[in-house]
């Protein structure tokens, strides 16, 4: 069964068996013009041969092309659970053609996931497929390869482009959408102001706070915890209603977003009143501060993970009767602020609300803003007491 390796430093000469250790040496003293990171993921084969391709693979990603460490671990994931098929199927990845791919699919299509025991989604098999056939296309260009069915057809892996030759008249060809499934893309349906006020009334300290910075923001649950300490000291300026705070948005691009001084002011109790008690207790128990620069810790004074944060946020919405999750925090701060700047332009400021939640939300393409502007366009409440009107009125 093919498995995933981690990296993990080199030892110092003192820590080997002195048999080794002239080598140890030796191996300190060599410069790699791009050396691979500890924590770098290695694929091996049931007999332990590392998958060569692959891991070149993940390498121009990870050290050339500096993809975060969410996307190699993306990566990591798929070629994965594709090399662990060919293998428990005996078929060569050189040999991989159209039928093996469309069974890999197809696969994901009738059984769950062997991880989370839930069917996969649509999404999930698109971006898997997609995720395949790019690393062909790229094991091709690197000379791996001299060539592959699976490269060199015109694939289409956008969905809104089939729309878009629809809409215009422009007909293409069946092979296009050979792979990829059919997508709907579904409208985000944001959180109520009681349930999200419930909510945060629900949650523990730090995750009530984050979900504040998350609802009053719109940051991802990536860039929130990535917020500092500096970040929100010292408080806001006196007379100032917010301030500007410079994030690291997806894929590292450079962006910002708006805190309110009222939430910078709940920060700086957070600091000083459980952040403070939790990095003491630490301190005393270990020795050693984690991350000490990071704004969310737990209570034992680790850094807050991200599918921890996200867990506490579903299992706190499903006590209180509701669907809740991070991107759905994100929603509600998007449609609030969309619907709100929709009111001023129709008032008359001169404003583009679209464009403005596109920067605030740190998206690179204004279609996916579009989707917020489609979801405050139906009120479901406000249609919900039109309905009511309409049956309760006699025929």
């Amino acid at each position: 069964m093919v498995q995933i390796i981690r990296k993990a430093p080199l030892p110092l000469a003192t820590d080997v068996p002195e048999c080794v250790r002239q080598a140890a040496e030796a191996t300190a003293t060599i410069t790699l013009r791009a050396g691979r990171p500890a924590g770098f993921p290695l694929l091996f084969s049931a007999g332990f041969a590392l998958i060569e391709p692959a891991v070149a693979f993940l390498h121009e990603h990870a050290v050339e092309r500096a993809h975060t460490s969410d996307t190699v671990r993306t990566y990591a994931e798929i070629l994965y659970d594709w090399f662990d098929t060919l293998e428990q199927n005996g078929i060569g990845w050189q040999e991989a053609d159209t039928v093996d791919l469309v069974r890999y699919r197809n696969r994901m299509m009738t059984q769950p996931s062997p991880q989370t025991r839930r069917p996969y989604s649509v999404r999930t098999i698109n971006h898997r497929v997609r995720g395949v056939l790019r690393f062909y296309a790229w094991s091709v260009r690197a000379g791996w390869l001299k060539g592959s069915p699976l490269v060199g057809r015109a694939y289409d892996f956008h969905v809104a482009r089939g729309a878009q030759r629809l809409r215009s008249g422009a007909g293409g060809s069946d092979d296009q959408a050979l792979f990829v499934l059919r997508q709907f893309e579904a409208l985000p349906r944001p959180l109520s102001p009681l349930q999200a006020r419930e909510l945060l009334a629900a949650l523990p300290p730090p995750y009530d706070l984050m979900a504040r910075w998350q609802l009053y923001t719109g940051l991802r649950v990536s860039e929130l915890l990535r917020l500092t300490v500096k970040d929100v000291e010292p408080p806001a300026v006196s007379g100032s209603a917010f301030r500007l705070i410079d994030v690291r948005r997806k894929g590292g691009k450079p962006g910002y977003v708006i805190a309110a001084a009222t939430l910078l002011e709940e920060s700086v109790a957070y600091l000083r009143d459980h952040r403070h008690a939790w990095v003491v207790r630490r301190l005393r128990r270990t020795g050693r501060d984690e991350r000490a620069d990071r704004l969310f810790i737990n209570s034992c004074g680790r850094c807050v993970s991200k599918n921890r944060y996200q867990q506490v946020i579903h299992s706190t919405g499903r006590t209180a009767g509701f669907t809740a999750t991070t991107h759905l925090l994100r929603a509600t701060f998007a449609c609030t602020m969309l619907a709100r700047l929709e009111q001023l332009a129709k008032q008359g400021a001169s404003i583009n609300p679209l464009l403005i939640v596109k920067i605030l939300m740190g998206h690179e393409h204004l279609e996916t803003t579009d989707r917020y502007l489609r979801a405050v366009a139906i009120d479901v409440c406000a249609l919900g007491e039109v309905l009511d009107s309409l049956l309760g009125e006699p025929a």
